[in-house]
């Protein structure tokens, strides 16, 4: 059984992943300039492994007793290229300090199914960082 505190961090994983694909994808919508086609479709890409990942989260939480909650963490969408691509970098950070934080007390708690699928999202998480870096740089 996990505890209240696991199934209170998966919750808190589905609502920042419910919030960068809504995020992600407005911004794939709403960017423009010359860079437009290319950065909205990375936009784009990443919103819908993100939703992916929200759904993975909530299937898991389910099977561990949890209700998956529908509310998103705040959506920032930005201005502009590089306050949108700034905004998904810490959008990120802060995912990967969360998932790290799950990975850990899944371990603790013997829920090895749970650390790897975190593992996973977390390797995709870091990409996404990665990515997002490289376009801010100069």
């Amino acid at each position: 059984m996990a505890s209240k505190k696991l199934l209170e961090l998966l919750n808190d994983g589905i609502a920042r992943e419910i919030q960068v694909s809504v995020q992600y994808m407005w911004q794939h919508v709403m960017i423009k300039g010359i860079h437009a086609e290319v950065i909205g479709g990375i936009f784009r890409q990443a919103a819908i492994q993100e939703m992916r990942h929200a759904e993975l989260i909530a299937e898991r939480l389910d099977f561990l007793g949890g209700v998956p909650t529908t509310k998103p963490t705040p959506i920032e969408i930005g201005k502009g290229a590089e306050e949108m691509i700034r905004l998904n970098k810490k959008a990120e950070e802060e995912a990967i300090k969360l998932y790290r934080e799950i990975i850990e007390l899944a371990e603790k708690e013997k829920d090895y199914t749970t650390k790897r699928l975190f593992e996973g999202i977390l390797a995709d998480e870091e990409e996404h960082l990665n990515i997002f870096s490289n376009l801010l740089e100069k």
